[in-house]
């Protein structure tokens, strides 16, 4: 398909079938850029990241220092600590600057009003889980990210910026000394910085389960921009 602007429209005939098709622009090149390229970031630095936690498997003193959690080494990357420290530090820097894209991108082009999760949508949020969870009824659907996926897509940013906030405490402790201190300490930052890593996880799990439930359309419209047929079209 052709390049649009966010929110554009385009109605066509399917060649085959000679149906109408009604395509709406929902993901700017910019968003599908740090989308992808994020996702990927986010998987090197989660299996180099377990690898840097089994050289030292702990939380602190107090916690038992030898196999408080065992990780397996084929959920891992780099072989060796100093080669799992490679990985990290390589990819934090790519998670970063496509992180400072992405919402720099959101903000002056506008187009976080559509995913960013306000005390408004908060009663759209039940209907939505008890829909895809327990078999409810399907609510109507009038934008194209519903309140569930707000709160997920909020959640997750809160989650990346606190990624980086923790790791940057445990990559130079003494110059974030401040940011520690708020922490409750290095120890607490490490276990800060690993539930992080789950919540962000949990997420992508969720979200490769939302994309599965929602059909075809939805990952082809990462790649191309454009959704076909969405339920919120009038």
């Amino acid at each position: 398909m052709r390049r649009g602007k966010p929110g554009a429209v385009i109605a066509f005939k399917a060649a085959k079938t000679g149906n109408l098709i009604r395509a709406a622009y929902e993901h700017p090149f910019a968003i599908r850029f740090c989308h992808w390229l994020n996702s990927v970031s986010l998987l090197i630095l989660v299996a180099s990241g377990l690898r840097i936690f089994m050289a030292f498997p702990s939380f602190g003193p107090k916690v038992p220092q030898k196999d408080f959690l065992h990780v397996p080494r084929l959920l891992t990357l780099g072989g060796w600590l100093g080669g799992a420290l490679q990985w990290h530090f390589t990819f934090l820097w790519i998670y970063v600057a496509t992180g400072i894209v992405y919402l720099g991108y959101h903000v002056l082009s506008g187009h976080y009003r559509q995913v960013l999760f306000t005390p408004r949508d908060l009663p759209g949020v039940w209907p939505m889980v008890r829909h895809y969870f327990f078999f409810g009824r399907k609510p109507r659907v009038t934008h194209p990210y519903n309140p569930l996926q707000k709160l997920a897509y909020t959640s997750a940013t809160v989650l990346g910026v606190l990624s980086v906030l923790t790791g940057a405490v445990l990559y130079n402790p003494v110059q974030f000394s401040l940011l520690a201190r708020l922490m409750g300490g290095f120890h607490w930052a490490r276990v800060w910085h690993f539930a992080v890593m789950c919540g962000l996880v949990l997420f992508v799990v969720g979200h490769l389960i939302m994309v599965i439930l929602h059909g075809w359309n939805n990952f082809v419209s990462m790649l191309t921009g454009w959704k076909k047929n969405p339920e919120y079209l009038p």
